[in-house]
């Protein structure tokens, strides 16, 4: 029984361990990773700090979905955040959701 829980509980680190891998790549693929890193500013602010900000807003989801389809400026300071029309809706709300588990 011991084997059957510890094997359960790695393959369920591998599976979420491979989701988050598999989201950062859409982030590259999407072209977000040009402006922000995982835990560092780049020219945008990084990932961590962006789900830190908005770790206790319940309409967080909706507003970074908004932000990151239309773009916007001011929030993290003067540098706009260009619109990512580009990137299909379902794609930004798996990155939307990513960014927010950012620990």
């Amino acid at each position: 029984m011991k084997r059957i829980t510890l094997a359960s509980a790695l393959l369920a680190g591998v599976i979420l361990a491979t989701g988050a891998h598999a989201n950062e790549k859409l982030a590259q693929a999407s072209g977000c990773m040009t402006c922000h890193g995982v835990d560092k500013k780049v020219i945008g602010p990084s990932y961590k700090d962006i789900a830190s900000k908005y770790r206790n807003d319940k309409q967080a989801e909706a507003k970074l979905f908004q932000k990151v389809k239309a773009g916007g400026k001011g929030v993290w300071g003067e540098i706009p955040m260009p619109p990512n029309a580009h990137v299909k809706d379902d794609d930004i709300k798996t990155l939307v959701r990513w960014v927010m588990s950012q620990k």
